[in-house]
């Protein structure tokens, strides 16, 4: 059974109780935050109703920890004919962008330091494929609007943080994948019945992400142009304008949605999910080559099953239960 399974059960258990509400599976998106090093992921402190630490708890860490340590090791020949795997390899690191708050993609488990969640677990099978060692990563806190600077500025090696691939984007780094295919979502509370589709969206107030797609003035005009958006900094502050009713709605890919509904069951609901598909990538520095050797690693797990396992892990027979094709 996968994490979003197992959140939606124990909802249904509480409320036969009479300790639960009825809600719709809540979402999440990539907060921000500071630089730090080494592995792990704090799980957050939470009540009975549900949070990001009952939630991590809920996938078997011993399961995660030993599908990740499964994985294949790259050739060294491979590794020599890469600059960018040979700076890796040289270091002894994979330096990594990364969040530490998502249920579902990469959340910090302060038990053990470790972090773990689909991406997270791409990020430590790549570690492993290079330098023999899961945890030999040192992790950088990125949001949004800092997960090109990242890589500009050779902060880290690779950014796995449910990074929507684009043409605008692709103009400053470089992606390899896509790993992830989702699309657009609409995040409201609970108890919101006025919104329903992306055209409700019109007159009313609507939250965005500074540096997401969704606070670019082409996405604006395609999809919210006749609401009043607002850009904030992060997930969180976005949740709490949400719940202090100072936006109507918060639109982000609704695969960082998925996470924060996990976390709070009960509390939100993905009101509608739309627009064209939503490809996830691997960030790299512009022109690396890198992306054919992270490419060759995204084939190689996808051809030994252990995509479709961690997939299964955290999200069951939700959505598609496929590899995307790799661009490249």
């Amino acid at each position: 059974m996968s994490l979003l399974d197992k959140a939606m059960l124990d909802r249904r258990q509480l409320f036969a109780l009479g300790l639960g509400t009825t809600a719709a599976l809540g979402l999440a998106a990539c907060g921000g935050g500071s630089a730090a090093s080494g592995s792990g992921s704090a799980a957050s402190s939470a009540a009975a109703s549900g949070s990001a630490a009952e939630a991590t708890q809920k996938v078997d860490p011993t399961a995660f920890d030993s599908l990740v340590a499964s994985g294949p090791k790259a050739d060294e020949a491979a590794i020599t004919a890469s600059t960018w795997a040979n700076k890796v390899k040289s270091a002894g690191k994979l330096r990594v962008g990364a969040v530490d708050t998502s249920a579902l993609f990469s959340q910090l488990d302060e038990k053990d330091g470790r972090h773990r969640g689909f991406d997270a677990g791409l990020f430590q099978m790549l570690a492993n494929y290079i330098l023999g060692d899961p945890m030999a990563y040192e992790r950088t806190l990125v949001q949004s609007s800092t997960r090109e600077s990242v890589l500009q500025n050779d902060t880290v090696d690779a950014v796995f943080a449910t990074y929507t691939i684009n043409d605008k984007r692709k103009e400053v780094i470089s992606f390899a994948g896509p790993y992830y295919v989702g699309h657009q979502g609409i995040l409201v509370m609970s108890n919101n019945s006025d919104i329903a589709s992306v055209d409700d969206l019109a007159g009313k107030i609507v939250g965005v992400q500074e540096g997401s797609q969704q606070s670019k003035e082409e996405y604006i005009s395609k999809y919210l142009s006749k609401a009043e958006v607002q850009t904030l900094g992060t997930d969180g502050e976005l949740r709490r304008a949400l719940e202090q009713g100072r936006i109507n709605a918060y639109v982000t890919d609704a695969a960082l949605l998925k996470s924060d509904m996990v976390e709070n069951p009960d509390k939100y609901k993905l009101a509608a999910e739309y627009g064209d598909p939503d490809p996830l990538g691997i960030g790299l520095p512009l022109n690396s080559d890198g992306v054919k050797f992270v490419n060759d690693f995204l084939k190689k797990i996808e051809d030994e099953g252990l995509w479709t396992k961690l997939y299964q892990l955290y999200f069951g027979e939700e959505g598609s239960n496929n590899p995307p094709t790799i661009e490249g």
